[in-house]
């Protein structure tokens, strides 16, 4: 309809007509309606327009990515004619636009910019400065006004601030931040950092909120109504350079039960519920790890001090006690407010000593030699009765990349029997806090794991059953104990690693939810992230709640959270995978500078992905590189259902053993090049 339409419809008077295009151009702005070349107003779906985010190409076309993908389940192409001035990131209502393809659509309104700021290279001639992005699939320049940019040097990493969208032209802005000459490694690396909207330094106020908590420790009115565990043998268990400790953890023999005792910083005791810290926390949503530097959810007066269970000092914790049976199940469990004092900091290298036998180890740690063998039992329970429920041990490698003396260290992977004692009590805490609060129907954050969809558990299946294993589950219907049992013929097999990364690609991403699901992952019915409150807003959130509960006041926990759930697990789903694409593109910049320092080494590797363009290849230290089908003697076809380069001479299939060679470093795509010396015989 037409305002006037509207009017006749509503009775409106007409001297209040502009009053209410006033408020039809505000929906309109909003994304809410739309209003067409005749006039009319009306909702998205009534004039069959599609909301979407655009999806860029660095060739200037683009994708959008439909909201709405119950209705609009594919993607359409946008010419760059069809654009209409939007860029990758953008949100955006088209409509079908009937061209050389079936799914080409048109953009008709932009609702919002996707890029406030954005990171790239600093040039400038005579009449105006540019800034190209780092993210190719915007695909164009910034226009910098030459007099906000003069004393800017040229060829420089900088982040600049978009101030306008004029039609027809570039966007504008201006230079918000100098990073460092293009060539420089760490210019590089915080590009990267920046691009994905992630800064170190934390507001000036954030930080002194955070002393304010430091400095005020623990007050004589804290200890009251906390279970006191100071005089319980406790330890922690982390890497060696880890500084923020969130889980401590103690055991004893009750009987033939075990009562293990998982104990959490009480971050929120400190953090309260909307404060200004509680605020950033929510921003951030959770700590990103890179080699050289971390980029913590919580100022490090509370993550390093205050909240942190060093070794030898009063923490406040949440503490989940479980008695535990020899079977493995827990028989009776309750989370209680405490007071813990940690007896020793260990590492996870000193507790494999510990149960490998290592003397001066066991001298070191001797008041606590009984409980870590304790521990190691108790793990083994655990372990087998995951197996029996079906949990799915993925064992997917990750490089542990460090910078030691300003020099990249990647050592080959290893797995050490003390990270799964840590894993297994986690998980259990993780689960009986859950399987709790959801049988009292109280607000809570979960984190779920849908099982597979059916064409992706397809081509796994199709995949496993081309490396000779007897897949014959339903895909339709997969069930975690289906890929256990797959995972678990396969032990032997060179393969193996590749078998777990291709199955963790058939699977789903985990991530948060108010609403439970289970984890199919865990083969849990109930789970939830408990143990991390230091760098995870999700385990801060579910804290305050849970201490509600357990202090009486189940009403009031439902009033506040009840719809406060909904938004923390949607904004800590988007913050987590942020953090992980980050990480993984830093990690790609250390691993490519890594290897540029190899170039002509020779290293055994797996054919760890085919494409029609090539191979990829893992080294046994994890990192992958890429093998160009153009140095690959003879021709080939692709077949990606099969993982399968078919070549007239010779074929390579994924979990395959090579001998490659290191011939180059694409800095640009940030990956090693390789090239096959032999294919190895199994």
């Amino acid at each position: 309809m037409t305002a006037g339409d509207i009017c006749r419809v509503f009775a409106i008077p007409f001297r209040e007509k502009k009053r209410l295009t006033t408020v039809l151009d505000k929906l309109v702005d909003d994304g809410f309606i739309y209003q067409d070349n005749g006039g009319r107003y009306g909702t998205a779906e009534a004039l069959g327009l599609i909301k979407g985010k655009i999806s860029g190409n660095e060739r200037g076309f683009a994708f959008l990515v439909p909201e709405d993908k119950a209705n609009h389940p594919d993607d359409y192409f946008l010419p760059r004619k069809n654009l209409h001035g939007a860029l990758h990131g953008d949100v955006v209502l088209a409509q079908r636009a009937y061209g050389r393809s079936d799914d080409e659509a048109e953009v008709v309104q932009i609702i919002e910019r996707g890029y406030s700021e954005i990171v790239g290279t600093f040039t400038k001639d005579r009449y105006a400065g540019y800034l190209t992005p780092d993210e190719k699939r915007f695909s164009t320049e910034i226009f910098i006004p030459l007099h906000r940019c003069y004393h800017i040097k040229n060829g420089v990493k900088a982040v600049a601030r978009i101030t306008e969208y004029p039609h027809g032209k570039a966007p504008g802005g201006e230079i918000i931040e100098v990073l460092g000459d293009e060539e420089d490694f760490f210019a590089e690396e915080l590009s990267i950092i920046r691009s994905y909207t992630l800064r170190e330094e934390f507001p000036k106020g954030i930080e002194e909120a955070a002393e304010k908590q430091q400095q005020r420790g623990i007050t004589p009115a804290d200890y009251a109504n906390r279970r006191d565990f100071r005089d319980k043998l406790i330890v922690t268990i982390d890497g060696e350079d880890t500084r923020d400790i969130d889980d401590a953890i103690s055991i004893e023999r009750v009987g033939e039960d075990y009562l293990l005792g998982v104990h959490i910083a009480d971050v929120s005791h400190y953090v309260k519920y909307r404060s200004p810290l509680d605020k950033e926390a929510l921003t951030r949503g959770t700590s990103v790890y890179f080699p050289d530097r971390v980029l913590p959810m919580l100022p490090r007066a509370l993550s390093n001090g205050i909240c942190s269970l060093n070794e030898g000092e009063d923490r406040l914790t949440l503490s989940c006690m479980m008695r535990v049976n020899k079977k493995g199940v827990v028989v009776d469990s309750e989370i209680v407010e405490g007071i813990i004092r940690s007896t020793h900091k260990m590492t996870y290298t000193e507790v494999t000593k510990m149960l490998d036998g290592d003397e001066e180890t066991l001298a070191k740690y001797a008041d606590v030699q009984d409980m870590v063998a304790t521990f190691a039992e108790l793990t083994h329970i655990l372990q087998t009765m995951r197996q029996k429920r079906g949990s799915v041990s993925l064992d997917v490698k990750e490089a542990k990349i460090m910078l030691v003396d300003d020099e990249i260290v990647i050592p080959d992977y290893k797995r050490q029997f003390s990270h799964e004692i840590i894993e297994a009590f986690m998980v259990l805490a993780n689960e009986t806090v859950a399987s709790y609060m959801q049988s009292i129907e109280a607000p809570f954050v979960y984190r779920i794991h849908e099982k597979p969809n059916e064409e992706k558990a397809q081509a796994f299946r199709d995949f496993a059953q081309g490396l000779g294993l007897k897949a014959k589950f339903n895909a339709s219907d997969v069930r975690p104990y289906d890929y256990q049992n797959l995972l678990k013929s396969a032990e032997a097999l060179p393969a193996y690693s590749v078998l777990n990364r291709v199955m963790l690609r058939s699977m789903q991403k985990a991530r948060y939810s108010p609403e439970n699901a289970g984890h199919f992952g865990l083969a849990s019915d109930c789970y939830c992230h408990f143990t991390s409150p230091i760098r995870r807003y999700p385990d801060l959130c579910i804290h305050r709640i849970i201490k509600e509960v357990i202090n009486g006041k189940y009403a009031e926990a439902c009033e506040v959270y009840g719809g406060f759930v909904e938004e923390a697990a949607e904004r800590s789903s988007d913050r987590e995978r942020n953090a992980a694409e980050a990480e993984r593109e830093v990690d790609a910049l250390y691993a490519a500078m890594y290897m540029s320092e190899r170039i002509g080494e020779e290293f055994p590797a797996v054919v760890s992905g085919v494409s029609a363009y090539g191979l990829f290849a893992e080294l046994p230290n994890t990192i992958e590189g890429f093998i160009p089908i153009e140095s690959i003697p003879g021709s080939f076809e692709c077949i990606p259902e099969r993982f399968l380069l078919k070549g007239s001479k010779e074929s390579y299939s994924i979990g395959e053993s090579l001998r490659i060679k290191v011939v180059d470093v694409d800095f640009y795509r940030r990956r090693a090049v390789f090239t096959i010396l032999e294919k190895v015989s199994k």
